[in-house]
């Protein structure tokens, strides 16, 4: 679907919202609402779902200096470091900064694990 392809591409920005999306495409806002009506979701939850799930990925990368929770929330478009907490823990169930270090722990742990064994980690028999 163009319209998704359009979102996607324009994740980042903090100012996407369905009336700028609808102007894109040349169609009413009502319309844009039914396109994603028929999938059981509206056009913000698909957003904020896409969001998420970017920073989730994001999250679990090695950080760069200065790259904190709030900068990879910033980078995906979101413009409140506690809307995105709330947001993050309603999708996830954990707190992101809880994500990145559990995540960045088991990701530390994987990689020792089959640096030990270059087959992959030890398996027991």
């Amino acid at each position: 679907m163009r319209v998704k392809d359009h979102i996607l591409r324009h994740l980042a920005a903090p100012g996407l919202a369905p009336p700028a999306i609808a102007a894109a495409h040349f169609v009413s806002v009502r319309y844009l609402h039914k396109l994603f009506q028929s999938e059981g979701v509206t056009v913000g939850e698909w957003i904020r779902t896409q969001r998420l799930e970017r920073c989730r990925r994001d999250l679990l990368r090695s950080p760069a200096p200065g790259d904190g929770v709030a900068a990879v929330a910033r980078r995906w478009g979101f413009t409140s470091p506690s809307h995105f907490s709330r947001a993050f823990r309603a999708a996830y169930g954990v707190a992101p900064r809880e994500w990145r270090i559990h995540g960045l722990a088991a990701e530390a742990t994987t990689g020792a694990a089959e640096r030990e064994h270059p087959g992959g980690p030890a398996r027991c028999f």
